[in-house]
C-alpha cells in the first residue's frame, strides 16, 4: 500500500483527499517512481477547480515530482533500477509516494541536481525555455515584460533573461516580492499595487514600449498587457491565474498597433524524448552552474497529507518561488 492524493468533484482545496491505494506495476514502456519531491504548480489548482476539467474522477493530481526508479516494465531500455529521475509531463498523479510514469517523460538527473532541486524547477524550468527559446527567442540586450515576476516561473524568468544579458522588466504584488526579483536578476520591478504598469513600462523605455509581453496572469492583465507592446508586439499569453481572457475582440489587436497574440502550451513546444532532453539539459546545466538558484523555503515545503494547505497558500499569492509536496 501507499499513500496519494485524489479528489472525487471539482472545487475548492477542501475537495483534496488523503487516501491509500495499491501499486499497480508499470505498464509496457513505463517506469515506476518513488517520488522523493513533488512539484507544486499553479496549473494543479486548474485542474482541481474545474477550470481545465479532467476526463475521469476520482482522479490524482500533479504532473511533477522526482524520485528513484523501484521498477521498470517491458520495452523500457534507457532507465534502469535505482537510477535518479524527474518528470514535469506525466499524467495526473504525481501527488503520491510511488507513481508510473512513460519512460518518453523522463530525464536522469545529472549528479550535481538534487530531487528537491529538480521538483521545484522541471516544469517552471521548461517553461520558461519554450517561452524564451521558442515562442519567441530571446536575444541579449531585448527588453521586455513579465507578469508575476516573483512566482515559481517568474523568479527562474528572472535569472534565465540576466543570464541570456537581456532586460526583464517584472511585474510583482508587493515591495518585498519586487526585492526578490530583483535580487533574482530582473531589470526593473514595477509593483503594480502602487503604480499603473502601462505608464511605468512606458517611462522605463523611454516611450518606446516593449516588444513582448510574458502574461500567465490572464484575465486582470489582458488589457494592460496589450497596452504595454509597441507596434507589431507579441502578446504571449501562458496562464490564467485571474482567470481566462474571454470574448476576444480581434479588432482591438489592429486598434493597439496590428499587434499578434499567442496562447502556448509546453505540450505544443516539448513533445519528443529529444526536445525533453534539450529543454532539461538547458536548465540543469544553469542550475549547476549557479546561474540559476531554485532552492525551496523551508515554509514552502508541505507534507503529502498536507496538499489541501498547500494549494491555499499557493491560491493566496503570498508565495515566492516554487514550493513542494514531501512524501
Amino acid at each position: 500500500m501507499a499513500k496519494h492524493i485524489e479528489f472525487s468533484t471539482s472545487g475548492d482545496p477542501e475537495v483534496i483527499q488523503y487516501c491509500e491505494f495499491t501499486p499497480t506495476d508499470p505498464a509496457p514502456d513505463e517506469v515506476q517512481i518513488q517520488n522523493k519531491a513533488i512539484g507544486i504548480n499553479y496549473i494543479d489548482t486548474y485542474m482541481r477547480s474545474g477550470l481545465y476539467p479532467t476526463a475521469n474522477l476520482p482522479s490524482g493530481l500533479g504532473t511533477e515530482a522526482a524520485g528513484i526508479v523501484t521498477k521498470i516494465g517491458s520495452g523500457v531500455t534507457s532507465i534502469k533500477v535505482g537510477d535518479r529521475v524527474a518528470y514535469a509531463q506525466a499524467t495526473l498523479g504525481a501527488y503520491s509516494e510511488v507513481h508510473n510514469v512513460l519512460e518518453s517523460k523522463l530525464v536522469v538527473l545529472p549528479d550535481a541536481i538534487s530531487f528537491e532541486q529538480a521538483a521545484a524547477s522541471l516544469l517552471k524550468g521548461l517553461t520558461v525555455y519554450y517561452l524564451f527559446y521558442k515562442t519567441h527567442k530571446i536575444q541579449a540586450g531585448e527588453t521586455f515584460l513579465f507578469h508575476a515576476a516573483a512566482g515559481g516561473v517568474g523568479l527562474i524568468a528572472c535569472q534565465w533573461a540576466k543570464a541570456l544579458g537581456a532586460k526583464l522588466i517584472g511585474t510583482v504584488g508587493s515591495d518585498e516580492k519586487a526585492a526578490l526579483a530583483k535580487a533574482a536578476g530582473a531589470w526593473q520591478t514595477i509593483n503594480y499595487n502602487r503604480v499603473n504598469i502601462v505608464e511605468r513600462v512606458t517611462e522605463i523605455t523611454g516611450g518606446e514600449k516593449v516588444g513582448v509581453v510574458y502574461d500567465s496572469v490572464g484575465k486582470a492583465t489582458w488589457l494592460n498587457s496589450l497596452d504595454c507592446l509597441k507596434r507589431q508586439g507579441l502578446m504571449v499569453s501562458f496562464g490564467n491565474a485571474s482567470g481566462p481572457v474571454t470574448g476576444i475582440d480581434l479588432g482591438i489587436l489592429n486598434q493597439k498597433g496590428s499587434l499578434f497574440v499567442t496562447r502556448p502550451a509546453i505540450n505544443g513546444y516539448i513533445t519528443t524524448r529529444e526536445e525533453l532532453n534539450e529543454a532539461s539539459n538547458a536548465l540543469f546545466d544553469l542550475i549547476a552552474s549557479g546561474k540559476i538558484n531554485v532552492d525551496v523555503a523551508e515554509n514552502q515545503k508541505f507534507p503529502l497529507s498536507e496538499a489541501a494547505k498547500a494549494h491555499r497558500t499557493l491560491e493566496s499569492r503570498v508565495t515566492h518561488g516554487s514550493s513542494l509536496l514531501i512524501p
